[in-house]
């Protein structure tokens, strides 16, 4: 009788509010999210996100485990992995029909593939899935990116949480930097409880502001909306800028420059505005009851000095009044009743509705006022004229230009995408309203961001630049902010001019290049303002192409895809191909519209799989490759992945250890398990004992530097005990040397940060000492040290500091009953001049692989390279991996002995 093996499906949810039943939740025992971190640094309001997350198949069986995440809405997915026994799977961006054309030839070959996109509320979601292995791991790791936006005075950065389980090993990091200075930092959100409030870390220093989120296995047990499955929940840091400059906050580097501006002590602008109400049939029940609700919140805030109008329609159009009245005390009491009044019926004319606001605005100009015209509908015009480009057309032409369109669609069966290109054809924006409990809160809230218009006419120039991205605006809010970005011409910042001039109540103002004015440069990693200049061109030629027909559209959606495809960007016109072992499956994903139709195709895929690997050259152990361990055979059929980037993270090195070895000397297959930090450093081994050193000379040490645009990066070896120069900052006047352990040969036996010549901070695996001029204290416990421009965060086998904009974690191990440290770099210092360990950035080398043996080329420079395997210490789980070995001098951007210092 044929048996039939049943395929286990355990399902991991890192983020967002899922509907999941009871039965399709994974047993404890099937699998372990043993480590999950959340690291995200934000720098000038651009943002980037990091979500890693290890997992372990118990069972004695493979699994697949699927990787799902929510992402803030306006994010840009950049960077996808899978590490999967020492092998790196890259997601890979590519046009919409190249990946529909992978995808389907995936299905015509039985291969399991899937599309996935969906939308919430205020994120978007991110699912794929692997086979792990019996007792096998599985890394995922998740790149995001988005430029914060500025509303009600604030900037907001939205982490959420919900993994399905308790982590042990569950960390958010997030790190702000600022040049103009961080006024404020708060956390606020569904995590942000009494209950965790000790997990959470907030530090300020003027420029920089750290939010540490550590909470504990029984904390995610027990907190509001926790329970036996963990978290649930969002936290919500939130933070603004010091502002001096009238002109702004300016950013410039490598030719590249950003204009944050919100000019502040501004008179309010007194303002005309018109609501357009839907009342037809399909607004019945809450949505009408919701309206009539936050209309009474609105009026109660409209100042005296304003005038409103107020229109209700079906098929028909009722006013209050038929002219703009002022909002006086007597006139808001009338409007009031009539919203009260407000009752649902009838058909949905919008065309009539919009522009008979459209007339009232026109009617009644008014000298140093502004004017708005907001219109909520939750459907399609079902009466009058119906045709909606008809519709846009005859708006577009009444308002010509002279006051913001804002449109509100109530629900999901709005046509959002009409009510888009009508608000965006004239200044203004759509917002989707949720059919929640809090709809009311949601109308105010969006009023709220215009209630207070303090320019009007705003026109940026940039003499000196070019590509510049929109630089005309209609108004400018209270608490809101316009950044505009573009490139310096020859990167001549002498003359490189700005300004802007606007209209205020009273008068036309012009903000101007001053004496204020400072090049911003240093502190800025590089590129990265040309990706906030690549995310907001994005965007805006998105928008775009919504309002434009013809020649001109398909010349707006290839500069789209094109910027897309050069910066990784998944947008609504790219995918991101998601690759996996082979004999495994393919998925796509699609950033989606918003309003748009969510897609899941999927295929069956074989039932308890194991994961196979691309065969890589010289690599042992690997499906693919020929011979003995450690041969060199050619490509299997995924070859090495060409995608950007390297490994995870910031920070250069890795550590291995080599395997075991049998007594006859040959070294035993390896069994990499393959996890991997997106935070590591350096990389240590110690080889076995004598009965290897017919194959190598002893060495104590090995360091490993990670490679641009290949997945196996370089190690190499250091013989003798050494202090080195892990990082030095000289600008920040910080210098971090590690003295390696010669105990263990595991890692780092002491590491000293001096910070002044009369700050340091040593650290041993006992605890940390604190030297400041004569004073000398010790900490041995879990304690929280601030001494002035630094911060020591000592936890259980871990050290978190932070000085200026360098952020070090030290890790403690234990080996052998030692215990050793293991330096990872969370933050990269931003200025060109830091040097050391950590500084190094990837290696571009080419492998240039032949049948009987490897050679590496980097630069000009070749050299013989052999596979090796060996440990990760840089998470608190150590790992195995593969290994280019070469020698140390090769490796290396400058010598070896460039790295040693004399003393600590």
């Amino acid at each position: 009788m044929r048996s039939i093996m049943r395929r286990g499906v355990v399902q991991l949810t890192l983020f967002g509010v899922l509907v999941t039943l009871a039965a399709a939740q994974p047993k404890k025992d099937d699998w372990d999210i043993y480590s999950f971190h959340i690291n995200s640094t934000v720098t000038s309001r651009y943002a980037t996100t990091i979500i890693t997350s290890r997992v372990v198949n118990r069972m004695n069986e493979s699994k697949e485990i699927e990787f799902h995440v929510q992402i803030p809405k306006n994010a840009f997915i950049s960077k996808f992995r899978m590490l999967i026994d020492g092998q790196m799977y890259d997601g890979v961006v590519k046009t919409k029909e190249q990946a529909q054309q992978q995808y389907t030839q995936a299905v015509s070959r039985g291969q399991s593939a899937g599309i996935v996109s969906s939308v919430g509320r205020t994120m978007e979601e991110f699912k794929t899935s692997v086979t792990v292995a019996a007792h096998k791991k599985v890394t995922f790791e998740l790149t995001y990116e988005e430029l914060l936006k500025r509303t009600h005075g604030k900037y907001e950065l939205q982490i959420y949480a919900r993994p399905m389980q308790p982590v042990k090993d569950f960390k958010a990091d997030v790190h702000i930097h600022e040049k103009a200075g961080i006024s404020f930092v708060d956390v606020k959100g569904g995590l942000s409880t009494n209950a965790l409030a000790n997990a959470i870390t907030k530090t300020l220093a003027d420029k920089q502001a750290w939010v540490y989120f550590y909470p504990t296995v029984d904390q995610q047990k027990t907190c509001d909306s926790c329970g036996e499955w963990g978290l649930s929940g969002d936290l919500i840091v939130v933070y603004d800028v010091n502002r001096v400059n009238g002109l702004g906050d300016f950013k410039t580097s490598d030719g590249y420059f950003v204009h944050h501006f919100a000019p502040s002590n501004l008179l309010r602008i007194p303002k005309n505005v018109v609501f357009v109400i839907d009342r037809s049939g399909s607004m019945h029940g809450r949505k009408i009851q919701q309206t009539r609700t936050a209309l009474i919140h609105i009026l109660n805030d409209l100042a005296e000095d304003d005038y409103l109008g107020l229109v209700s329609f079906d098929s028909k159009i009722s006013h209050w009044r038929r002219e703009l009245v002022q909002a006086t005390r007597a006139n808001l009491e009338g409007a009031k009743r009539f919203a009260y009044g407000i009752t649902d019926r009838g058909t949905t004319d919008i065309n009539a509705a919009v522009l008979e606001g459209t007339r009232m605005l026109n009617a009644h100009p008014r000298k140093s006022s502004a004017s708005i015209l907001i219109l909520l509908t939750d459907g399609d015009p079902t009466s009058g004229v119906t045709n909606l480009e008809q519709i846009q057309s005859n708006v577009k032409q009444a308002i010509a230009g002279k006051f913001p369109l804002y449109c509100l669609g109530f629900g999901f069966d709005v046509n959002f995408e009409f009510l888009e290109k009508m608000s965006l054809g004239n200044s203004g924006a759509a917002r989707r309203i949720y059919e929640d409990s809090d709809a009311d809160l949601q109308l105010k809230g969006f009023y709220e961001e215009v209630a207070t218009p303090l320019l009007t006419d705003i026109a940026m120039t940039y003499v000196g630049g070019t590509n510049l991205t929109q630089t005309n605006f209609s108004h400018y809010y209270d608490g809101s902010e316009i950044v505009v970005a573009g490139e310096i011409i020859d990167n001549n910042i002498e003359n490189f001019v700005p300004e802007v001039v606007a209209i205020s109540s009273k008068q036309k103002v012009t903000f101007s290049k001053t004496n204020e004015f400072v090049d911003s440069s240093t502190g800025i990693a590089d590129g990265l303002l040309q990706r906030v200049w690549a995310y907001l061109t994005v965007k805006q030629l998105l928008e775009k192409e919504l309002l434009v027909s013809g020649p001109e559209k398909e010349k707006v959606k290839n500069d789209t895809l094109k910027l897309s495809l050069k910066y990784s960007f998944v947008t609504p016109l790219t995918s991101m191909v998601v690759t996996k072992p082979q004999g495994e499956d393919m998925d796509v994903l699609h950033k989606p519209k918003e309003g748009g139709v969510v897609r899941s195709d999927s295929h069956a895929t074989p039932a308890n799989r194991i994961v196979g690997l691309a065969g890589l050259p010289g690599l042992p152990g690997l499906p693919g490759i020929p011979g003995q361990p450690g041969s060199h055979g050619r490509f299997g059929p995924l070859g090495i992945p060409s995608s950007p980037g390297f490994f995870f993270g910031l920070s250069d090195f890795v550590s291995y250890d080599y395997p075991d070895y049998t007594s006859s000397g040959r070294s035993a297959q390896p069994t990499a398990t393959g996890t991997l930090s997106h935070d590591f450093i350096s990389m240590m081994v110690e080889l076995p004992p004598t009965e290897m050193t017919t194959l190598a000379p002893p060495v104590s040490h090995r360091f490993l530097r990670k490679a641009e645009n290949q997945p196996v990066p370089l190690c190499f070896d250091v013989s003798k005990a050494a202090i080195f120069k892990l990082l030095h900052h000289p600008s920040k006047a910080v210098f971090v040397n590690g003295e390696l352990d010669s105990l263990t040969n595991g890692g780092f036996a002491k590491i000293v940060i001096h910070i002044s010549t009369d700050q340091h901070i040593e650290v041993d695996p006992e605890g940390i000492s604190l030297r400041q001029g004569q004073s000398t204290t010790r900490h041995t416990g879990q304690d929280l040290i601030t001494v002035g421009r630094h911060t020591v965060i000592m936890r259980t086998n871990e050290i978190d500091v932070a000085v200026e904009d360098v952020r070090l974690v030290i890790l403690v191990h234990e080996k052998d009953r030692n215990k050793f440290l293991w330096p990872v770099l969370r933050q990269t210092p931003s200025a060109d001049d830091i040097e050391g360990f950590l500084a190094l950035k990837p290696a571009d080398y080419q492998a240039l692989l032949q049948q009987s043996d490897a050679k590496l080329k980097l630069k000009d420079r070749e050299t013989p390279a052999s596979s090796s395997t060996a440990t990760d210490y840089s998470n608190a789980n150590p790992v195995l991996m593969t290994c280019w070995l070469v020698g140390a001098d090769f490796a290396l951007e400058r010598t070896l002995n460039d790295y040693f210092v004399a003393q600590l």
